[in-house]
C-alpha cells in the first residue's frame, strides 16, 4: 500500500471498505506528508515515548508515530474504521486500537494498563465539534499526561494561545493556560485535508504544568471569576463581577481597589495572575 497521505490510497480504502465520511464526526484525513512531519517534530517524539492518539482516522499519524515511539494506543470512535486500521497498521506491532469514545473512556485505566502508568503524550487531529471538551477533560480531570499536541480549528487554537488585551483572549485562554504552557507549532491550510473543511487549522502544543501557574484559595471561585470577567466584554469589571457574584458594587469596588485593579478595566485586560489575586480576595470577603 502506498503512503496513507496519498489521495489514490485514500480512494482505494474508501472503495474497498465502502467507507463514508461522517460530517457528524468531523472526519477529515490528512493528505500532506509535511504536515504529519511538523506535528511529530513539534511533539518531540523519542523512542522511549508512549503515545495516546485520539481519532486515528485511517492511521496516517498512527503509522508515522509507531515508527518513532515505543508504543501507540489509538482511540477511534468510528467502528467502520476499525477494519481499515487493521489493514493499514498490520505491520506495526507496537500499535493497539481501542474502539471507544474518548469522552466516555476510562483514560486513567487505559494509561495504567497499557503504559504501566507512564505518562503518555496525547496527539490528535481533533474534530472541531469536540475540541474543547476533549482538551478540557484531559486538563480538568488531572489525567496523567506529559504533553498534548493537537491539530484544531485555527480560531480555537488562537483563543487557547491568546494573551490579555487581544481579541481572541477569553475564558478558554485562561482555563487552558492555568494548566499548561501553550505553543503554536504550525498553521495548516484547509487544502491539506480530504474532504476539505471550511476552516484552516492550527497545531498547538500544551506542555502540562506540574503545578498551576497561580496559587488559589478556591479553584471554583477562580473559574467563576474568570467566567464573570468575560461574560459581558463591553462592561467594566465593576459590573461583571458584581453581576456574576450577586455582590454590591461598593463591595466589589473595594475588592478591586484592594488588589490594585481599576474597577473601570474590562475582563480581557486581566492576566491570569490578576484573575487569581481577584478570586482569592473575593474568597476572603466571603469568610
Amino acid at each position: 500500500m502506498d503512503k496513507l497521505t496519498s489521495v489514490s490510497t485514500i480512494k482505494y480504502i474508501i472503495n474497498k471498505y465502502n467507507f463514508k465520511f461522517s460530517k457528524g464526526l468531523g472526519q477529515n484525513f490528512i493528505i500532506d506528508e509535511n504536515i504529519v512531519e511538523k506535528i511529530l517534530n513539534g511533539a518531540d517524539i523519542s523512542e522511549d515515548d508512549v503515545i495516546l492518539e485520539v481519532g486515528p482516522g485511517i492511521g496516517v499519524m498512527t503509522k508515522a508515530m509507531s515508527e518513532r515511539a515505543k508504543k501507540v494506543i489509538a482511540v477511534e470512535i468510528d467502528s467502520t474504521l476499525i477494519p481499515v486500521l487493521e489493514e493499514t497498521l498490520s505491520e506495526n506491532n507496537n500499535v493497539k486500537i481501542i474502539n471507544e469514545d474518548i469522552l466516555k473512556l476510562d483514560i486513567k485505566k487505559v494509561i495504567e494498563e497499557e503504559f504501566d502508568g507512564k505518562a503518555p503524550k496525547v496527539i490528535a487531529n481533533l474534530p472541531y465539534y469536540v475540541t474543547t471538551p476533549i482538551i478540557m477533560r484531559f486538563l480538568e480531570e488531572s489525567i496523567p499526561v506529559e504533553d498534548i499536541v493537537v491539530m484544531i480549528q485555527k480560531e480555537v487554537g488562537e483563543r487557547i494561545d491568546a494573551s490579555p488585551n487581544s481579541k481572541a483572549y477569553g475564558a478558554l485562554s485562561v482555563a487552558v493556560q492555568y494548566y499548561s504552557e501553550t505553543n503554536i507549532i504550525a498553521k495548516v491550510p484547509r487544502s491539506v485535508f480530504m474532504p476539505q473543511p471550511n476552516v484552516d487549522s492550527i497545531v498547538i502544543r500544551l506542555k502540562i504544568l506540574k503545578s498551576p501557574k497561580v496559587e488559589l484559595l478556591d479553584k471554583n471561585i477562580f473559574f467563576k471569576t474568570v467566567k464573570a470577567g468575560f461574560s459581558m466584554r463591553r462592561k467594566t469589571l465593576l459590573n461583571t463581577i458584581s453581576s456574576g457574584f450577586s455582590m454590591e458594587k461598593e463591595l466589589v469596588k473595594g475588592i478591586l481597589e484592594d488588589v490594585g485593579i481599576d474597577p473601570k478595566r474590562r475582563g480581557e485586560s486581566l492576566s491570569i495572575y490578576e484573575f487569581a489575586e481577584l478570586a482569592n480576595r473575593i474568597k476572603e470577603s466571603q469568610v
